[in-house]
C-alpha cells in the first residue's frame, strides 16, 4: 500500500512544508528536520484527507514523528476506510431468533426469522427484556459466519449489557454446529446479558 501512497504523500508534504522532494526520506523528522509546527501538520492532514478521502484523527498527528510514519499511517487509514466500505456493502446476516420465558414460568416462545438489521436486533432485544428476568434469547446464524460477523452480532446486542453498569460484561463464546452457529443470550437482572454456547 505504501508504494501507491508514497508518491502522493511526497508531493503533498513537499508542497505544504516547502521542502524539496529529495529531502523526504523515511527517517526524516517532520518537526525537527523539516521544521513543521502543529499548524503545518494540521494543514497537511487536511490535504491528505482531501487527497485520499480519509479522516486523520488528531491523536494520530501526535504520534507521527517521521515522514515514513506519515506514509505508513496514511496507508493504514486508507485500508481502514476500504474495509469499512466493504463491510457496509455486505448484506446483513440471515438469522433465526427465539425468546424463551424464564424457567418455571408458563408462556410460549417468541420466534423471529429474517435479516439481522440494526432495527431487527433492537426489536429482538426489546422482546427479550420484556420477557423478564431469567428469560433466554437464542439467536442462530449460518455456520459460515466468520469471526467478524459474530462480533457484529455481539455489537448489535451490546446495549443489553449497558443497561446496568453494576453488572460486569461477560465473555462471549460460540458453538459451531454442522450447519448453524447459535448464540444464546441470558437475560439476567436488569437485562445484563451473555452470549454462551448452546448445548
Amino acid at each position: 500500500m505504501e508504494l501507491f501512497v508514497e508518491p502522493s504523500c511526497r508531493r503533498l508534504v513537499a508542497d505544504h512544508l516547502g521542502v524539496g522532494v529529495e529531502q523526504l526520506v523515511a527517517g526524516v523528522s517532520l518537526r525537527e528536520d523539516l521544521a513543521a509546527d502543529s499548524l503545518d501538520l494540521v494543514e497537511l492532514a487536511m490535504a491528505l484527507e482531501a487527497e485520499f478521502g480519509i479522516v486523520v484523527p488528531e491523536r494520530l498527528l501526535d504520534r507521527v514523528r517521521t515522514y515514513g510514519d506519515l506514509v505508513r499511517a496514511t496507508g493504514l487509514l486508507i485500508r481502514a476506510r476500504r474495509a469499512a466500505e466493504v463491510r457496509a456493502a455486505e448484506p446483513p446476516l440471515r438469522m433465526w431468533a427465539r425468546g424463551l420465558p424464564p424457567a418455571g414460568e408458563s408462556g410460549g416462545s417468541l420466534e423471529r426469522a429474517g435479516w439481522l438489521t440494526p432495527y431487527a436486533a433492537e426489536t429482538i432485544a426489546e422482546d427479550a427484556v420484556r420477557a423478564g428476568h431469567g428469560a433466554r434469547l437464542e439467536l442462530t446464524v449460518a455456520a459460515s459466519t466468520d469471526e467478524v460477523g459474530l462480533t457484529g452480532v455481539q455489537h448489535q446486542f451490546t446495549w443489553l449489557g449497558e443497561r446496568d453498569d453494576r453488572l460486569p460484561s461477560l465473555p462471549a463464546r460460540r458453538h459451531t454446529g454442522s450447519r448453524l452457529r447459535r448464540l444464546t443470550t441470558m437475560i439476567r437482572a436488569l437485562a445484563a446479558w451473555r452470549l454462551a454456547a448452546v448445548a
